[in-house]
């Protein structure tokens, strides 16, 4: 049986504002919060709301016969928290529901899988904890920012503890292969693979409104004729975008929303289910390993990472943030913190491209892709500046490596001890619980007991009771008898 899986993107950019070299050493703080404030507001209003509602009504009609996926980026996250609660409200509405699932992913929307394995771990590590924190649920399966994939970033992600992860069913990757089957990352055959439908999924983001495309208008029933046509044997139909499609890159009046609304009716009466990306995970064997040796992701007709790194201007800046990624990760600093996080964001390097897209690229504040580099490095300087402040950079990398090795150490005794300290309060609370149960058994026994003994003294009261009179009765026969005898 043919299921649909269908995955939303929320994430938020973090506008820098214009910062000149003069500033550095001076400014150390790097935003645009007019520019922050008005987009997301916009995005909220015009995107984000109308298509949470619309998904919630559909659930509300459909029962538990329609699931969706979310995945939210940390930084967005806080972009809502500060902007557009309500966004996160309704987003708690649909959890509560039980037809959504909350998907992991680095929290700030960052390349770390490209450079510093220790900071991908603890980006990702925290975006979780801040999902189960909203939505009381920690997540099994993982998307990597744009979809960014490779065999040993999936080896990564499977020794995190994930089942599951999306990524691109790119072409150069498949071959002949269809998209339509779960697969396995060949590094961690435990980690099942679930690859993106390029075509069904950017037939609704990317040309749904275009009056030049030769499928245009799509209706709903034509996009789930052309999914129940697969073979028989494709079961697995992944549709992953962006939220934002739904309103910005699609505006409302091309009736996006109504398009969206009337496919669970379509799928139903042909016979095709939804499922969220952990049940297709649980109820579907991979059928091969897919062997990716070089990075792929969701972006660009390449498919690759050369978008944000596809240029000697982006590189040097993506090693400059990264030569730092250590010294960080063993400072701790909460304003540090905060602006790593947003500093590491891929729209950061995206805005430095040089390369052509058939999907239009809004540089913000920046004239050019040199005027991007500038700007970042500016503020990257100066950020440098305050971490060595904090960490001095000329310690060498002998006592550096040895620090992160005893700060390793002292993570995982911790955790162990955490994981002790856990079992034993399992086993005090299990303990409690049958001391309980005996002392309310005790009691009861003892109830029974008080109450048998009371049955059993208004027992012998009542045959006392009754045997009073007849002694007295037969003690006065006794005395008349004589006096009855001496007449």
């Amino acid at each position: 049986m043919k299921t649909i899986c269908l995955y939303f993107e929320i994430h938020q950019i973090i506008h820098l504002k214009r910062y000149r070299f003069f500033d550095i050493g001076t400014d150390h703080y790097y935003y645009d919060d007019y520019e922050n404030e008005r987009s997301i507001s916009y995005i909220a209003e015009h995107s984000y709301m109308p298509a949470l509602d619309t998904l919630l009504q559909m659930i509300k009609e459909n029962g538990k016969y329609f699931k969706v996926a979310f995945s939210l980026s940390g930084v967005g996250m806080e972009q809502l928290e500060v902007h557009a609660p309500q966004v996160l409200d309704k987003l708690q509405e649909l959890n509560n529901t039980g037809c959504v699932e909350f998907l992991a992913e680095p929290y700030s929307h960052g390349l770390s899988s490209l450079a510093n394995p220790e900071s991908f771990a603890a980006d990702v590590k925290k975006q979780a904890e801040k999902i189960k924190e909203y939505f009381g649920k920690k997540p099994t399966v993982f998307r990597n920012s744009s979809l960014i994939y490779s065999d040993d970033i999936g080896l990564q992600v499977a020794q995190m503890g994930f089942k599951g992860m999306l990524t691109e069913g790119a072409k150069h990757v498949l071959g002949w292969k269809s998209p339509h089957y779960v697969y396995n990352c060949a590094l961690a055959p435990n980690l099942k693979l679930l690859l993106r439908d390029i075509k069904l999924s950017d037939d609704i983001s990317l040309r749904f409104n275009n009056h030049d495309w030769n499928e245009f208008p799509l209706f709903a029933d034509k996009y789930v004729d052309e999914i129940a046509a697969f073979p028989e044997e494709e079961e697995v139909i992944n549709i992953f975008m962006e939220l934002s499609a739904l309103g910005i890159a699609q505006p409302l009046s091309s009736n996006i929303l109504d398009f969206l609304h009337a496919i669970p009716a379509c799928a139903k009466a042909k016979g095709i289910t939804f499922s969220t990306p952990s049940e297709v995970c649980k109820n579907h064997k991979s059928v091969a390993a897919l062997d990716v040796p070089d990075t792929l992701s969701w972006v660009d007709e390449e498919r690759d990472v050369s978008c944000w790194l596809g240029n000697p201007m982006q590189r040097e800046a993506f090693d400059k943030l990264y030569s730092i990624a250590d010294r960080v990760r063993i400072a701790n600093d909460p304003r540090i913190n905060i602006d790593w996080d947003y500093l590491q964001a891929s729209n950061n390097f995206r805005f430095m491209t040089t390369k052509p897209s058939n999907v239009g690229l809004d540089r913000g504040i920046y004239s050019s892709p040199f005027d991007a580099f500038t700007n970042y490095m500016n503020i990257l300087s100066d950020f440098m500046n305050r971490v060595n402040d904090l960490y001095p950079d000329d310690i060498d990398n002998d006592e550096l490596n040895s620090l992160l090795t005893t700060i390793k150490n002292q993570g995982d005794d911790l955790e162990m001890k955490e994981k002790e300290i856990e079992r034993l309060q399992t086993k005090i609370s299990k303990m409690q619980e049958a001391e309980d149960r005996l002392r309310a058994r005790l009691e009861k026994e003892k109830g029974k007991s008080a109450a048998s003994k009371e049955k059993a003294k208004a027992t012998h009261s009542t045959k006392k009771a009754k045997a009073e009179p007849k002694a007295k009765a037969t003690a006065e026969a006794k005395a008349e008898t004589p006096a009855e005898e001496k007449k």
